[in-house]
């Protein structure tokens, strides 16, 4: 059996990612493990314990500080469904995080794009019942 297990997500600073997820988003901090004077073992992630986590990777060169915010070259990185969309857009909202549109009805279901704290693109997906 195979299931997808980390996302490696590049940030500045650990501390920052962690608080940022865990208070805008509602993330819980799984792991936080240190490797080395430099170096973490960061996971974070939404729902169950057996969903798939964000491994939080500070950048340590400036190759991958440059792709901070941009790990996908400007397209949605990420999309965090939920059951409840409207309750967690106001709940995001109210937190701070930034919407780039307002809620469109599309064909699989209600979305808007946001950004993480470091510019990346998300979008916040409610999938219609079919």
């Amino acid at each position: 059996m195979r299931q997808l297990a980390y996302i490696a997500l590049i940030v500045h600073d650990y501390d920052e990612a962690i608080a940022w997820f865990c208070e805008k988003l509602g993330f819980r901090l799984v792991e936080d493990k240190r490797l080395s004077e430099r170096k973490r073992w960061v996971l974070i992630a939404q729902g169950e314990p057996d969903t798939p986590c964000l491994l939080l990777a500070k950048a340590s060169n400036s190759e991958q500080t440059k792709a901070i915010g941009n790990q996908t070259g400007g397209r949605v990185f990420l999309s965090l469904q939920t059951d409840d969309f409207w309750n967690d857009y106001f709940s995001f909202r109210k937190r701070g995080v930034e919407f780039l549109e307002e809620p469109r009805e599309e064909e699989y279901g209600t979305v808007a794009v946001f950004l993480d704290l470091a510019g990346n693109k998300w979008d916040l997906l409610q999938v219609h019942n079919t």
